[in-house]
């Protein structure tokens, strides 16, 4: 890399940071890309990795095989703590919790969203969200394990909380793991134990409004409703999940009335999202106005107000009419780049313009849910159509070749065939490397 052109700092290898990156790839400029994980990860597809349907390699990829054909771009291992805007550079730490320095010219913040309790931090404990391949490796551990270990219980409140799975949040990860964990129930596991009947198991669904997915058309919405409750699933609407332990869960009536308890020993929490802390950092540095999620208010061309150099792309973008999917991620990241290259060019920036390609949920074997504008489409033509849009967009010839043939063979047979998990060994220690509890929200004052 020549150190005489500009320097591009991208804080994020997701959807924003690798199409930026790649339309910067012929550009005159130097380009790090800056990844707490240092690979790609198609987060849409999660819940199918945490389901077995799909393995980790089939929906991440590493950022280095991804950039290696392009000489002016390289990647880092490191999270992002402190930006520094009078001397443009960002402070990084390694997995053994030491840090370094890279310098920008122009920084893109993309770092996402992380999974948001709601002030409940303590939850996490016992209920993992879906934002990471860990969480969804600790889901499929959960998930499974709960089987095995009813299988060994006698009849009785126990086993049955064993058997019983709570998911707070109706939205698309929401609707996408119930509809799962109950064909796991179903169909996976149905004829694999003794002791047990697995189609017994109940999958609880709790969300505050009057349906799910609310951002789809409402009779979208409706048959999502209709489609869960034909599976299986229990819908439980106008509450809020308040209280989240070992062996189960509080469910609070939003309209007022006595709360309800459920006896469960696997809760999924999908129900809210927030800013990272280093965004949260930025927003401060900079003195820029955020939501209450913690989005950055950006200008036209997501870029901080009085700091034209710094973009802010993605779930982490702040101006409305911009919704948290993987398109709008993609689209700001091409967008960020387009005014970078202009800039080289001497030519004025374009405003940022989002445009809607639809969304998409799936909900089980041949049941999916697909709005494109005026189109809505459901059932087996829907669940057709979000594989196709699905594998349209992800990372790398490999990933889709791979992909494509799980999904065709699971047209023809429903079994899962990663669902494999491990449990540890208790007399080892734990080797990995770790970034510090840094970026974990701080703790309440005591006496709140």
């Amino acid at each position: 890399m020549s150190h005489s052109r500009p320097r591009v700092l991208i804080i994020g290898g997701g959807f924003g940071g690798l199409f930026c990156a790649r339309r910067l790839s012929r550009a005159d400029v130097d380009v790090t890309v800056l990844d707490r994980a240092a690979g790609h990860l198609f987060q849409p597809l999660l819940y199918q990795c945490a389901t077995g349907k799909l393995s980790i390699g089939q929906i991440s990829r590493p950022l280095r095989e991804e950039f290696a054909r392009h000489r002016n771009i390289r990647t880092l291992l490191g999270e992002a703590i402190e930006l520094d805007p009078v001397a443009r550079s960002v402070t990084a730490l390694r997995p053994d919790e030491t840090t370094f320095t890279v310098d920008y010219d122009v920084l893109v913040v993309a770092a996402g969203m992380r999974q948001s309790y709601l002030g409940n931090e303590q939850f996490a404990e016992w209920a993992p969200g879906m934002k990471t391949l860990d969480d969804a490796l600790d889901i499929r551990q959960r998930l499974f394990t709960a089987f095995e270990i009813a299988e060994t219980l006698p009849p009785g409140p126990e086993r049955t909380s064993w058997l019983t799975f709570a998911v707070a949040g109706g939205g698309p990860t929401g609707v996408e793991l119930a509809g799962q964990i109950r064909e796991v129930a179903t169909k996976t596991l149905a004829k694999e134990f003794h002791s047990i009947d697995p189609e017994e198991a109940r999958v609880l669904l709790f969300d505050g409004g009057d349906r799910v997915l609310k951002t789809f058309a409402p009779a979208l919405s409706l048959k999502a409703n209709d489609t869960l409750r034909e599976l299986g699933v229990e819908l439980h609407f106008g509450v809020h999940v308040t209280d989240v332990r070992r062996d189960g869960i509080t469910v609070t009536p939003k309209q007022g009335g006595p709360d309800q308890q459920f006896g469960t020993r696997t809760v999924l929490w999908t129900a809210g999202v927030e800013a990272v802390r280093f965004a949260r950092h930025v927003a401060e540095v900079l003195g820029a106005e955020t939501d209450r999620a913690g989005r950055i208010t950006v200008g036209p061309d997501l870029t901080v107000a009085g700091h034209p150099e710094i973009f802010v792309i993605g779930d982490l973008a702040g101006r409305e009419g911009l919704p948290g999917v993987a398109e709008n991620a993609m689209q700001g990241g091409l967008h960020a780049a387009s005014c970078i290259r202009r800039d080289l060019a001497g030519r004025p920036r374009r405003p940022y313009r989002y445009r809607d390609l639809g969304s998409a949920a799936y909900i089980s074997h041949g049941h999916a849910l697909l709005q494109v504008g005026p189109l809505r489409v459901s059932g087996y033509a829907g669940w057709v159509a979000w594989g196709l849009l699905h594998i349209a967009f992800l990372t790398g010839v490999s990933n889709r070749i791979s992909t494509v043939a799980t999904w065709l063979a699971s047209i023809a047979r429903t079994g899962r065939y990663h669902r494999a998990f491990m449990l540890g060994a208790g007399d080892r220690h734990d080797q990995r490397y770790t970034y510090s509890s840094w970026d974990l929200p701080e703790p309440a004052p005591e006496g709140n």
